[in-house]
């Protein structure tokens, strides 16, 4: 179950030499892709959303496309489009940016809701539809989406439904004084990503991703698992918690951590490690709640310390 295990942690250590002190939102990254799913990462402009993106497809040798969203953005500009070709009369379909390996969705809530859910059918089978006829996107099709908080001037929310196809939902946050003296250093005569180099490649990928499937997950732990998801939806202070989906997400992001971990079962530390970044973009707050001022977050942590942690480890 380890034989990818010491080339993931070189693929971490390069990513980090870029996303200087993110080595948890490198492994968040990872996690996702390997797990089948998608990341959307939410922060201030600036602080290193897209560069890890482009660090992570360098580094895995995956084709890589990047769509800038903006209010005039059209869903045939993320999907591709069909044109006539008059010498054979035919349509040729135009791949667009959606067709790759690894896509950057940059500030994906800056576009009108038409062309965000130009996504859903990509995300969610991997495929697209243009004028009738149904195309498969190479696999592994990873999207990693960007977005300014919804206080940011020309923002659209996204709604519910798109946001339960990401896997999880991370912050970057801005780094410690010292990791930024650091990056001003690093950035004073070239650029870091230049550097890069690829440590996997596609058919690596999709190898890891056959491993992972084989991680093993016990009785008692898809339990624990199954409590905290039934537990957001008893919460007071949750209006709509975690659905069906968002277990099956977080069950298998944890066989992927595991794996990154070097290790070919799954532990409760793992589900506790990845419940918040999982939860908290599937779960609503009550008006009383947001009202008292508290975060998702909050609610999450206060859910996870009324349910039991398993204490056997049943992995036969």
């Amino acid at each position: 179950m380890t034989t990818y295990h010491e080339q993931l942690t070189k693929c971490i250590d390069q990513i980090e030499t870029v996303i200087v002190g993110k080595r948890d939102m490198i492994m968040m990254s990872l996690t996702s892709l390997l797990s089948g799913g998608h990341l959307l990462i939410e922060d201030v402009p600036g602080v290193g959303k897209t560069m890890l993106v482009r660090a992570l497809a360098k580094t895995l040798g995956c084709d890589f496309s990047r769509i800038q969203f903006t209010p005039d953005l059209l869903p045939s500009d993320v999907l591709g489009v069909s044109i006539y070709q008059p010498k054979t009369g035919a349509f040729t379909y135009m791949k667009g940016p959606v067709m790759s390996h690894i896509v950057l969705a940059d500030e994906i809530n800056r576009t009108s809701p038409k062309t965000q859910a130009a996504l859903l059918e990509a995300m969610e089978e991997h495929s697209v539809t243009i004028d009738g006829t149904t195309m498969s996107i190479d696999e592994p099709f990873f999207v990693m989406a960007t977005q300014n908080p919804v206080e940011y001037e020309g923002t659209y929310p996204l709604p519910e439904a798109q946001l339960d196809r990401f896997l999880m939902k991370v912050n970057m946050g801005y780094p410690t004084f010292e990791e930024e003296l650091l990056l001003l250093s690093m950035n004073e005569t070239n650029q870091p990503l230049n550097q890069l180099v690829a440590i996997l490649s596609q058919e690596d990928v999709l190898n890891i991703r056959k491993e992972v499937e084989k991680v093993h997950v016990s009785d008692i732990v898809k339990r624990y698992i199954l409590e905290l998801v039934r537990a957001t939806r008893k919460a007071n202070q949750v209006a709509l918690g975690v659905s069906p989906r968002g277990g099956i997400n977080l069950l298998k992001a944890t066989k992927a951590y595991a794996y990154l971990m070097g290790r070919d079962y799954v532990t409760p530390d793992d589900v506790m490690t990845l419940v918040p970044a999982v939860f908290c973009h599937r779960m609503l707050l009550t008006d009383e709640a947001m009202y008292q001022q508290l975060t998702v977050e909050h609610v999450i942590t206060e859910i996870m310390s009324q349910v039991d942690i398993p204490v056997e480890d049943d992995r036969v």
